[in-house]
């Protein structure tokens, strides 16, 4: 109904329209609804089967600890984690001499066994980045790299060491796990700094790769002569490559 007044118009409100029933403003109508509805009490539920479970549990882990065995207040508190610096001043040192100034890497490049070649490869992207001489030591294309990494790490003739070792400044360092730590933390730059900056040329007689194939076997391992017929080559390791100290690869891109 409209109500006409001096210069203005007002809606009056009908008491008896009926309910306003839009689909979309149903629940309009509970708010208008008698307070007392609102404070009627609603039946407690039960709770459930597996909130009762949890509380069994957590009542038997409670009780398992006995009053009379009293436990030390460190093993109730969370420890925290231990320095890797700490960890490696506990540890005997282990050098190599004539390193002092590059890092000295042992690897292999074979894909026997997937993680450890992964393992190889990620630190060796690591140390690269870094632009300093590396010397890296394959022990798949020289057998003579594995025994000269048990003699520094004194380890036992049956048992290998895994790849890869790393040693930095003559000092070692560790695996992948501690370089991955030390680079992630940025720790790993501080004991780079002072070595000598990396050569990016590549050598012209072995390609970079360190190693040349014998001259005198032909990479065979064997030569034949006429008194003793078929030999071993003493001039060249098991795969018939020379290792010249002349065209050592200090970095490789």
């Amino acid at each position: 109904m409209l109500v006409t007044r001096t210069k203005s118009k007002i809606w009056n409100h009908n008491t008896n329209s009926p309910k306003f029933s839009c689909p979309s403003f149903k629940d309009i109508q509970t708010l208008f609804t008698d307070d007392s509805n609102c404070n009627s009490p609603t039946p407690n539920k039960k709770p459930n089967i597996f909130h009762r479970v949890r509380r069994v549990s957590a009542v038997l882990r409670a009780l398992s600890v006995r009053p009379g065995t009293d436990l030390p207040l460190k093993t109730l508190l969370p420890q925290p984690e231990t320095n890797l610096k700490e960890t490696r001043k506990s540890e005997p040192l282990i050098q190599i001499p004539g390193a002092e100034k590059k890092i000295v890497i042992y690897f292999t490049s074979l894909r026997v066994i997937r993680s450890t070649f992964d393992d190889c490869k990620a630190v060796r992207t690591i140390l690269r980045s870094f632009r300093v001489s590396i010397d890296e030591r394959d022990v798949s294309m020289d057998s003579g790299f594995m025994e000269e990494l048990k003699t520094i790490l004194g380890i036992r003739e049956k048992t290998k060491p895994s790849l890869p070792r790393v040693f930095i400044g003559g000092r070692y360092i560790g695996g992948a796990e501690e370089i991955r730590q030390l680079h992630e933390a940025g720790e790993l730059k501080k004991y780079v700094e002072g070595l000598i900056p990396a050569d990016l040329s590549t050598c012209e007689v072995c390609g970079g790769h360190r190693f040349i194939l014998c001259d005198e076997c032909n990479g065979s391992h064997k030569y034949y002569s006429e008194k003793g017929g078929f030999r071993t080559c003493t001039a060249c390791n098991e795969n018939g490559l020379i290792r010249e100290s002349w065209c050592l690869r200090k970095v490789s891109i």
